[in-house]
């Protein structure tokens, strides 16, 4: 009896051993594969070249020419496009007195040009600055500032 009692828990028992065998037969063995190669990191990018001089060679001295102007109340207006002079017009009131505020100039040292504008770290007694000043048919198109960073 004890051997019919074995031979039918074996029975019960083959169909969940034949299943695991099965079932671990299908799932893939990643390790049996060759290993893929590594994916190819993309290239670095081209270093910018770093520019040692202003895109316009009058950029640093109309620069320190509108800052002067606007230091003593005196821009002059015919170094600019039309449709720049007609914007710093508008906010001289605010723009005259804030220049003035900042003090004497210190330094202005380049950092950089891009598309064609340049810029500028200028150093007053009282404030650090940067300036953008971009031309265009060789009158001041663009004229930019903010505090340094």
């Amino acid at each position: 009896m004890k051997s019919l009692v074995l031979a039918a828990a074996l029975i019960g028992l083959a169909p969940a051993v034949a299943h695991a065998q099965i079932a671990a037969g299908s799932v893939p063995n990643t390790f049996e594969r060759p290993a893929r190669a590594a994916p190819t990191p993309a290239p670095a990018p081209a270093p910018v070249p770093i520019v040692t001089t202003p895109a316009n060679a009058q950029a640093e001295d109309t620069l320190r020419a509108f800052i002067s102007g606007a230091q003593t109340g005196a821009i002059d207006y015919s170094v600019m496009t039309d449709d720049l002079a007609a914007k710093v017009r508008e906010q001289e009131a605010q723009l005259l007195p804030l220049i003035r505020s900042f003090g004497a100039v210190q330094a202005v040292d380049f950092v950089g040009s891009q598309e064609g504008a340049d810029l500028f770290a200028v150093t007053f007694a009282s404030a650090a600055t940067e300036w953008v000043i971009g031309f265009q048919n060789d009158k001041v198109a663009a004229l930019l500032f903010r505090p340094a960073q």
